[in-house]
């Protein structure tokens, strides 16, 4: 009987090999493990199994739920500039029924933005971390080794005092390049895991910026506020807040770019299917 393998030696072992194609066999190193599977084949990272799960739904939430965080900042602005128009007459010397009546309506109106904002931010905190858990578990199923941070600081992150001014940024920035169809390269293959250079970051570092600026100056601007007892200082007051919800408005649309980029990529990614895995040596025959 002829080798299975090579079809030109005679078999030589039972499992009907001859005996060049054994010491050929013997010499190819065997290919790596391949990732351990989870349950109903999700793949473990970490002792933990990471769910290719869609993130359209959630990012459309997320993006409704930015939407209204917009929407209640701009209902500020125009509350804001009701209030600056009274409190320049009333600097201006303007006094009267008519002037007090303003001044009530303007601050019963400019009251109300606060609660607005209040609810809808909560409300986009919400939205946002499930649609970042959300993209955070995929990356690990695209590119499992890439990720600098464990996926509990996905949300935690956000809320740890003074690393809450990088960690949301670098986990982000991991998220998009495990998302991007575009494979690490070569030259940037470490002993300890690729590096992840995959183009610039331009939008999140924008979208990062502002959002750290906003920080700072939503406190500014509250303390400002409630400090203020004179109408020039209340119209100081209300301009500095005016400028908080402008970066929240510019921090808020980048978000829902970041948001829709992401999800779209991740998407592309999911169904483009997994990347083609290496040839694997086969047997060197010899005739």
């Amino acid at each position: 009987m002829l080798c299975t393998s090579c079809q030109l030696n005679t078999a030589s072992t039972p499992e009907g090999l001859c005996g060049v194609c054994v010491q050929a066999s013997a010499a190819v190193p065997p290919p790596p493990p391949a990732p351990q599977p989870g349950p109903s084949g999700a793949a473990m990272v970490g002792g933990k199994p990471a769910w290719l799960r869609s993130p359209v739904a959630l990012g459309r939430a997320a993006v409704v739920v930015l939407g209204l965080v917009i929407a209640a900042d701009l209902y500020s602005l125009w509350a804001g500039t009701v209030m600056l128009d009274v409190m320049g007459d009333l600097v201006a010397g303007e006094f009267g029924a008519d002037m007090e009546r303003r001044a009530e309506n303007a601050d019963k109106i400019y009251g109300t933005t606060g609660g607005a904002q209040l609810i809808t931010l909560l409300a986009g905190c919400v939205g946002f971390l499930l649609w970042f858990h959300r993209v955070r578990v995929n990356a690990e199923v695209f590119e499992p080794h890439i990720h600098r941070m464990k996926r509990g600081w996905t949300v935690g992150g956000w809320f740890v005092p003074v690393v809450n001014f990088w960690f949301p940024r670098r986990i982000a920035v991991d998220i998009w390049d495990a998302s991007s169809l575009r494979p690490a390269a070569p030259e940037h293959m470490t002993p300890f895991g690729p590096v992840t250079d995959r183009g610039p970051h331009t939008l999140i570092n924008a979208w990062w910026t502002l959002w750290i600026a906003n920080l700072f100056a939503g406190r500014w601007a509250t303390q400002s506020y409630w400090k203020a007892e004179e109408a020039e200082e209340v119209k100081s007051a209300v301009g500095n807040m005016m400028f908080s919800d402008g970066l929240d408005i510019a921090a808020a649309v980048l978000a829902i770019v970041v948001v829709l980029r992401i999800t779209r990529m991740q998407d592309l990614r999911a169904r483009s299917g997994p990347p083609l895995a290496p040839p694997v040596p086969g047997p060197v025959t010899t005739a």
